[in-house]
């Protein structure tokens, strides 16, 4: 009779692990979004390390992202390209290429707005408050 486990026990021990897993989740969850879509020192289009600060104007043009300066010149092409004009000699840059970017500009907005939901949010308070009481 010694040997009889608690039911008890056993069930508060794996509903301790199970909330450490749901924990870890949402600390990978708030991670994925900073580190992948939003680093400060890699170009947010191909990911390439940047030495400073990426500039937010080229020529006119205000810059949304943190490009290097190959994702910031063909960033200002598509832009001329939907304008009607856009740099000839890059022929390569055809409408399949477009949509490539169109996509990329609305994944961007995607992940901006999801990280606006009141759920996100809430994630982010959740973490933060699971490291004030830690």
């Amino acid at each position: 009779m010694a040997d009889v486990i608690s039911l008890n026990k056993k069930l508060r021990l794996s509903a301790k692990q199970e909330a450490e897993v749901k924990k870890k989740q949402k600390i990978m969850a708030v991670q994925k979004v900073f580190q992948c879509t939003h680093c400060m020192l890699k170009c947010e289009k191909c990911g390439t390390q940047l030495e400073a600060e990426a500039p937010r104007a080229i020529g006119p043009y205000r810059v949304p992202y943190r490009f290097c300066e190959s994702c910031a010149e063909e960033y200002i092409d598509y832009i001329h390209r939907l304008k009607g004009a856009g740099d000839p000699d890059c022929y390569w840059r055809n409408e399949i290429w477009l949509t490539v970017w169109r996509t990329w500009i609305d994944y961007q907005g995607a992940v901006d707005r999801y990280m606006k939901t009141k759920e996100f949010v809430q994630l982010l308070h959740e973490i933060k408050q699971t490291h004030r009481d830690n």
